[in-house]
């Protein structure tokens, strides 16, 4: 178990709390037990108070006299533990039992009539007084103090024996305690060692996801796990696929060049022009790549900003066409999203509009559109008036280098990655005939 892992901070907090509560538990119950043995020591004390006064006898003559046979045999026996004293209010001492021969007096405290004192002397005996007032014949009173005391040893022993019970079991029951939680916190921690063991497995290969039975509280970073696996493995497979697109693309200028290469002179036009088609493949193709492809939880973009930035510069590139541009979108458009993969899909579907359309394109954008999608928070609508495309083709168009019209200047890849931008935001891409312009017509739905 190291020093880090969470195994090890939640057994050894636990761990603290439960010797502390044992501490705890052994001095309350420890100081209780004194207390109830004190208690019962008292009570016994006080019984063999009444014991002496019922076998004292007080003389006409005013003298306290007490019989060589006691009830009780300890107060006969020398060193028993058991002693008795009498003594005669704020006089000397009258009597002492024949077991207290040869110790020092315990003196008492000043005391009522009618009242007890427990005390703890220096001597280390436990003393109980009882201070009493008797009458002779004559009807004169006489104060005396009975006391009883016996060695706190007793005490101590039966404190001892209880303190060594109580920690040998507060012990066993820590120790079974302490397992207890340590199967406790292996059990609790499996789900999060069954995360690991399926990340360890994706990690080589063995499993694509995380798929196992997992906690409640795990679950939502399961499934952010995943979410991050699968926008990791879509990064990957898209730079696979733009490098595999650029390799690709690069082939026919490539061949073009090296047929021209042995009359340089007499084609430098045509050189030139495969340079410049190679340089735009490169740019394009790094930049799709660079494509992130996410919906981001910070940081907006204006996405009627973006189109305007996308309209102007289609308007120099297509200046001979003379477009009109119908943009119906809101001042500005705010949404949380990566600004590139926004630029790309507008982008790309613009531009195949002003390819492709006679005079008219149409951009729109509306926000909360519930008809039909209610998941789905933005709609971006392109469409141009140009001849369409036609509805068996449709899905083979979304496919990697297949183009509607061949006489049309492209790569047949930038519907492809309009496709997987949207796929990995988790939108939707719809194409049919538009009813207004009567040619293409895109629905791109965003959450």
């Amino acid at each position: 178990m190291q020093i880090k892992s969470l195994s090890y901070r939640l057994f050894f907090s636990a761990g603290l709390v439960l010797a502390a509560f044992f501490a705890l538990v052994s001095v309350v119950l420890e100081q209780g037990f004194r207390e109830s043995a004190e208690q019962a020591l008292q009570e016994k004390l006080q019984v063999y108070v009444y014991s002496l006064l019922s076998v004292a006898e007080l003389k006409s003559s005013g003298e306290l006299s007490m019989p060589t046979s006691l009830p009780e045999p300890q107060f006969a026996t020398p060193g028993s533990g058991l002693y008795g004293f009498i003594h005669r209010a704020k006089q000397n001492l009258l009597w002492r039992s024949p077991s207290a021969i040869g110790l020092q007096v315990t003196l008492p405290p000043d005391l009522p009539p009618g009242n007890f004192a427990f005390l703890l002397t220096e001597h280390d005996r436990y003393a109980l007084h009882y201070a009493v007032i008797w009458k002779n014949m004559a009807g004169v009173e006489h104060e005396y103090i009975f006391t009883v005391t016996e060695d706190a040893q007793f005490v101590r022993n039966q404190v001892e024996r209880f303190r060594k019970t109580l920690r040998g079991w507060l012990l066993a029951l820590g120790l079974v305690l302490i397992l207890i939680q340590l199967i406790l916190l292996r059990w609790s921690l499996k789900p999060l060692r069954l995360i690991v063991t399926d990340l360890e497995a994706i990690e080589q290969g063995k499993k694509t996801h995380l798929d196992g039975n997992y906690a409640t509280e795990l679950k939502g970073l399961a499934g952010n796990l995943n979410a991050f696996i699968n926008s990791e493995r879509a990064h990957l497979e898209r730079y696979r696929n733009a490098l595999a697109d650029l390799a690709h693309s690069l082939k026919t200028p490539l061949s073009i060049l090296r047929g021209y290469a042995e009359s340089f002179s007499a084609n430098n036009d045509s050189v030139k022009e495969q340079i410049y088609r190679m340089d735009e493949i490169v740019e394009y193709q790094l930049q799709r790549a660079a494509a992130k492809g996410q919906h981001k939880t910070t940081g907006t973009v204006d996405l009627s900003l973006v189109i305007n930035k996308i309209k102007a510069s289609l308007d120099k590139v297509y200046i001979n066409k003379n477009i009109t541009f119908d943009l119906n979108m809101p001042e500005q458009n705010l949404i949380y999203y990566e600004e590139g993969d926004l630029y790309e899909i507008a982008g790309n579907l613009m531009d195949n509009a002003c390819k492709w359309c006679q005079r008219t394109v149409k951009v729109s954008v509306t926000l909360n559109e519930n008809k039909g999608r209610r998941e789905f928070a933005v709609l971006l609508q392109v469409e141009d008036d140009g001849t369409g495309i036609p509805p068996d083709k449709l899905a083979e168009i979304l496919k990697r280098g297949v183009r509607a019209d061949e006489n049309i200047h492209g790569h047949g890849i930038g519907m492809a990655v309009v496709y997987e931008l949207v796929s990995l935001m988790g939108g939707i891409l719809e194409g049919k005939k538009s009813e207004t312009l009567g040619g293409m017509k895109w629905n791109v739905y965003l959450p």
